[in-house]
């Protein structure tokens, strides 16, 4: 099958070689990268402060969905550099580690029957989700882990789960399209060969064409040599 060169955008090397890696990606800028590395710890202090340590398998789902939530947008957005399928699934599993650290939190409000601040105090919601809007690294977070109450931390954990869910579900959209018009790996593998070999061609060209007017000039001036030996010889004759 003939190989078809698709118009994909491609990166540069230095040198103008064409690259198949896509763009990195810094996630450590990302917002919803940061505001998982809040939830890690978070969670952490909230499992130590307010679920037993022993006998109960909560504390380890818990602290492990949420940091499955970080470590796979992490891993997805370094290898997603070379594989847009693994970036998709791995950023697909994180936001359903993210989920499942949401259900953990909404339960441990119904279990304890304390409120969830979305449905049954806006005021307080509204507060709460202005901070977290502002606020995404874990600094601004953790001098209030020692002090807030169960019903404070799992409502700021609620709310942060879901700017999270609704960043990612953003992400992951752009990536889609994203994907239509780059394609995968292979896809910019062939049109980084297809340029490479459509320049060597343009190359080989331009020198052919150099040749042959290094030729012509090299005859030019070879008549110009003979004419002159020519009229050397007749003027000694």
């Amino acid at each position: 099958m003939t190989e078809q060169r698709k118009d994909i955008p491609l990166r540069r090397h230095d040198d103008g070689t064409p690259s198949v890696m896509r763009k990195p990606t810094v996630y450590t800028e990302l917002y919803f990268y940061r505001k998982s590395d809040v939830l890690v710890q978070l969670t952490k202090v909230f499992c130590a402060r307010f679920l037993p340590r022993y006998g109960d398998r909560t504390v380890d789902q818990m602290v492990q969905a949420a940091r499955s939530v970080k470590q796979n947008i992490a891993e997805g957005l370094t290898d997603g550099q070379t594989s847009f399928e693994t970036e998709m699934k791995l950023l697909g599993i994180a936001r359903g580690s993210n989920q499942e650290l949401l259900e953990d939190y909404l339960d441990y409000i119904k279990q304890h029957g304390i409120q969830e601040w979305a449905q049954e105090n806006p005021e307080r919601y509204n507060a709460m989700r202005n901070f977290c809007r502002n606020h995404s690294d874990e600094r601004d977070y953790r001098p209030f882990f020692a002090q807030w109450t169960d019903e404070e931390m799992a409502n700021l954990a609620i709310c942060l789960c879901h700017m999270v869910d609704k960043a990612m579900t953003t992400f992951l959209a752009k990536r889609d399209r994203e994907f239509v018009v780059e394609g995968g790996i292979r896809e910019r593998m062939t049109a980084a060969r297809l340029e490479m070999r459509g320049t060597q061609k343009q190359i080989i060209a331009q020198q052919e064409k150099e040749i042959a007017r290094l030729k012509a000039i090299v005859a030019s001036q070879q008549r110009e040599i003979e004419a002159l030996r020519a009229r050397l010889a007749g003027g000694g004759g």
